[in-house]
């Protein structure tokens, strides 16, 4: 037995580690949504929380509803499951296939005065909760309050009877519905019997389709979502038919001047006396950036989120993984790590054309950074959730996951990625020598210094997505379902192309100043598209949202600022890369001696 064990191959036990992690253990009935009649169906409990408040919820049983009764079945889902906050606990209702079930009580209720004050604030908090049946959720609130003819003395009424409507199709669950009724008063020392209904309705829609009742198609795709691709595209046509007529008419000129063999001497030195701009700096504008080894992680990284976000939504498009709970977040933690090997290719090879030594930093930067800049966010929200009890604390367990994802796929991916990067693409091969002596730089007018242009480089781009932001904050933020990838695949091709046009104008602009500083400007120039979008979320968070509270803020924030800093470095990475390719065409076809 020990030889044959040891006779498997050690990538197969990772590929079963990694299944079992990922894999969410349920019953045969559940994983293939076929029934028999009178076949138990589980009613699955998950959280509860302020309606206003989406990250800050908690377990089912925080509030003192009925519980079950002797051991309790909980279904853990897959790392996206767990990691967006979810913890199912089986409710033990009966409830079985196509058999109705007329008012039956699960439990008598009695309050004490702490129960009763708990509902009283969950009911003023407007706290919901959620349900499962068949993984079809169901919502519903606590209670409401009621006022007098006067508008005073609220009422505190809590509903003591759920009716579950279930639609079948043959021996499949379609569609799950759930009204309350019986509001009574929140008294303490009150018996309250909480009651349930079941009834079965058969339906004609197709299994494929009953995932279509939660996609709010009015809002997704409304006529000025529609407008806001058009507007885009309208944006990279002008902009790249501005960048084709500007600059190629201006460096052609640049070309006909160095191309010019036969002029007398007189004519030549004129020439040389006008010369300015660009052309002065080519003895340094290959010239090796300041933190080379930050800078090459950036690019790495930036060019592994690009992939990762175009091969994330076409996964989307393709597999509909908007259904799963937590499989967008799953899809992308194992996207990540596979891709982890182009950001130690592009992140070697830039690190040793230039002339870099030190690459086992460099690689060990380039795999750490993004991953490590989210886990200390992380790390601060989920002390904060701890300290709360909410169910967006991540357990140990899951963070152990997460760390053997990155420490054995991830990080040794990135490895060898930056091995390969070094010896395929790693020989300098710049098209102008590099003087000994750095060129000073001149003084220029504000708006051609770096900081004016990289702050000015994030406006078009963060213009080319700020309608898609909304509805993306929209989904995320106000419990809708995010389903048009589609929509998204030509947004994200729009700001690709916006931040490399935009970005290759401001790193002429930079170099028309004399100034070869160029590498992290256009860097930056790319990158403050994420401030922007971060500046967003702050008139968002004002003017969109009901949130309040501590916990929600410190997620609100938090959250937004891992996408911002990776939005960040993905345009960052994208604007360099363009600009990059830009400096080598200009330069080549100059004599640089």
């Amino acid at each position: 037995m020990l030889t044959t064990v040891r006779s498997i191959p050690f990538s197969l036990l990772i590929f079963i580690f990694i299944s079992f992690l990922f894999s969410s253990p349920s019953l045969a009935s559940q994983s293939d949504h076929k029934y028999e009649a009178d076949e138990q169906v589980i009613l699955w409990v998950n959280k509860v929380g302020p309606y206003n408040n989406p990250q800050e919820t908690y377990n089912y049983f925080s509030l003192p509803f009925c519980h079950p009764q002797g051991h309790v079945a909980h279904r853990w889902g897959g790392l996206g499951e767990v990691l967006g906050g979810n913890e199912l606990i089986d409710s033990q209702l009966d409830i079985k296939f196509k058999k109705n079930v007329d008012k039956t009580s699960m439990c008598e209720l009695e309050l004490d005065a702490s129960k009763a004050r708990q509902f009283k604030d969950a009911i003023e908090n407007s706290y919901w909760f959620e349900l499962f049946i068949d993984d079809l959720p169901l919502w519903g609130f606590v209670g409401e309050l009621q006022s007098d003819k006067n508008g005073d003395n609220a009422k505190h009424m809590l509903y003591t009877n759920k009716n579950f409507i279930i639609k079948y199709n043959n021996n499949q669950i379609i569609h799950v519905n759930m009204t309350q009724d019986g509001a009574k008063q929140v008294e303490d020392g009150r018996v309250y019997d909480m009651t349930y209904t079941v009834t079965w309705i058969p339906t004609t829609i197709p299994f494929p389709r009953r995932f279509e009742i939660y996609l709010d198609y009015p809002f997704f795709e409304h006529q000025i979502h529609w407008f806001s691709i058009f507007n885009s595209f309208m944006m990279v046509i002008f902009l790249t038919g501005l960048v084709s007529m500007i600059l190629m008419r201006t460096l052609r000129n640049d070309y006909a001047k160095y191309a010019r063999e036969d002029d007398d001497l007189e004519s030549l030195e004129r020439d040389v006396s006008e010369e300015s701009g660009w052309k002065l700096v080519h003895g340094d504008v290959f010239r090796p950036p300041r933190s080379l080894s930050l800078l090459s992680a950036v690019i790495g990284t930036g060019a592994q989120l690009a992939t990762l976000i175009f091969l994330v939504i076409i996964l989307a498009i393709v597999g509909m993984l908007y259904i799963g709970r937590g499989a967008i977040v799953t899809t992308f933690i194992v996207c990540y790590a596979l891709t982890s090997f182009i950001s130690g290719y592009v992140s070697g090879g830039m690190y040793s054309r230039n002339g870099g030594k030190n690459w086992i930093k460099s690689t060990i930067l380039t795999a750490s950074l993004f991953p490590f800049l989210c886990f200390g966010i992380g790390f601060i929200l989920n002390t904060i959730a701890i300290f709360y009890g909410s169910l967006a604390a991540i357990p140990f367990g899951t963070m152990v996951v997460v760390l053997v994802i990155w420490a054995f796929i991830s990080f040794p991916l990135a490895l060898l990625g930056t091995v390969v990067g070094r010896n395929w693409n790693g020989a300098p091969n710049n098209p102008c020598r590099v003087k000994t002596i750095p060129r000073p730089i001149p003084e220029k007018k504000w708006y051609l210094t770096p900081t004016v242009i990289s702050l000015m480089g994030g406006l078009l781009p963060f213009g080319s997505i700020f309608i898609e932001m909304y509805f993306v904050f929209t989904s995320f933020w106000n419990y809708k379902v995010y389903y048009v990838y589609g929509f998204m695949l030509l947004v994200f091709l729009i700001l690709i192309i916006v931040t490399i046009c935009v970005t290759i104008v401001g790193t002429y602009f930079l170099l028309n100043a004399e100034n070869y500083h160029w590498q992290w400007t256009s860097f930056f120039s790319a990158a403050s598209t994420g401030i922007y979008v971060y500046l967003y979320s702050i008139y968002y968070y004002h003017m969109k949202t009901k949130m309040s509270g501590f916990f929600q803020t410190s997620f609100y924030f938090g959250y937004t600022m891992m996408f911002c800093l990776g939005l960040g470095i993905l345009c960052g990475a994208v604007g360099h890369l363009g600009s990059n390719l830009f400096v080598r065409r200009i330069y080549r076809n100059i004599k640089c001696d």
